[in-house]
């Protein structure tokens, strides 16, 4: 399954604790879109906010986000996993 990676851009605000909730929401929510978020990454003091996915393509990956809290990706991207 691709794999990718997105970005969210919120300013400030953000914390990791209210981005391990919406983690959270994501997992509960991906299953029916045969999506997997697997990590997270957060940037506080830029407000930003990266997730890895394994996703049918990237409106499945922003599609679970969309229904599970409304914070869709700025840009998601296709990535590789190197060694």
């Amino acid at each position: 399954m691709p794999l990718f990676m997105d970005v969210h851009s919120l300013g400030d605000g953000v914390s990791i604790d209210d981005v391990a909730k919406a983690h959270q929401a994501d997992l509960a929510t991906q299953e029916p879109h045969g999506v997997n978020y697997l990590r997270y990454w957060v940037d506080e003091s830029k407000g930003q906010i990266f997730c890895l996915v394994e996703a049918p393509d990237a409106e499945a990956a922003n599609t679970v986000h969309r229904d599970a809290h409304g914070l869709v990706a700025d840009q998601i991207f296709e990535v590789k996993e190197g060694l």
